[in-house]
C-alpha cells in the first residue's frame, strides 16, 4: 500500500510539472529562455523522485508471489530484453539527447526559446504510438520473480503509464494539432496491431 502511495506522489508530481502550464509558469518567472533548461531540469527530478519509490521497495518486508521456471525463464527473459530494446530504440529514435534535456541547452541562443519539434510517426512510432510505455511494461511485467512489493511497483507503474499517456496526449493534441489527432486513430496507444497496413 506504501509503495502503491509513493507512486501516486510521484505520478502526480510527474504529471504536474510536464504540464504545459508548469512549463509556463517557469518560463514566466525564470525567463523565456529558461525553457531550454526545463527538460533536463524534469529528467534530474524524475529521477531523483523516483529513488524513494525504489527504495521501498527494496526496504519494505515482501514474500515471493511465484517464480518463473526454467526452461520458461529463457523466453520471458528474451522478451525482457526485447523490451528493453524497444525502450531504447524509441529514445534513440526521438533523439537521447533531446529526451534527457541536453541538446536543448546548445541550440541557438540561450535567450531564445526551443526550437520547435516535429511529430514523429514513422519507426517504432508507426506501430505504437508510446513504444517507450510499451517496452518498459513488457520488462517490468515480465520480470522473472514476483514479489508482494514488485507488484504494487508493476501496478503502479502501469497505471502512471496509462494516466500519464492521456495527459501526454492532451499536449501533443495541443502541440500538432490535426496531424496528431489523424496519428491517434490510425495508431494504437500500446500493443501494435499485426495486420497493420502501410
Amino acid at each position: 500500500m506504501l509503495i502503491l502511495l509513493a507512486m501516486l506522489v510521484y505520478g502526480v508530481l510527474h504529471s504536474l510539472l510536464a504540464s504545459l502550464r508548469a512549463k509556463a509558469l517557469a518560463e514566466r518567472w525564470f525567463g523565456q529562455g529558461f525553457r531550454r533548461f526545463y527538460r533536463l531540469f524534469f529528467s534530474i527530478f524524475a529521477v531523483v523522485t523516483f529513488l524513494p519509490v525504489l527504495a521501498l521497495v527494496a526496504l519494505l518486508p515482501t514474500s515471493q508471489i511465484y517464480a518463473i521456471p526454467f526452461p520458461w525463464v529463457v523466453l520471458t527473459g528474451l522478451l525482457q530484453a526485447g523490451g528493453l530494446v524497444v525502450l531504447l530504440a524509441g529514445v534513440w529514435q526521438t533523439g537521447a539527447l533531446e529526451f534527457i534535456g541536453i541538446r536543448q541547452l546548445f541550440e541557438s541562443g540561450f535567450s531564445q526559446p526551443p526550437p520547435e519539434r516535429r511529430l514523429v510517426t514513422n519507426g517504432l512510432y508507426r506501430w505504437v504510438r508510446h513504444p517507450l510505455y510499451t517496452g518498459s511494461l513488457v520488462f517490468l511485467w515480465l520480470t522473472p520473480m514476483m514479489t508482494w512489493n514488485l507488484l504494487a511497483l508493476n501496478l503502479g507503474m502501469t497505471a502512471y503509464f496509462w494516466i500519464g499517456s492521456i495527459f501526454e496526449e492532451r499536449r501533443l493534441v495541443i502541440e500538432f494539432g490535426e496531424a496528431y489527432h489523424q496519428y491517434c486513430q490510425n495508431t494504437p496507444a500500446f500493443i501494435p496491431r499485426l495486420n497493420r497496413r502501410r
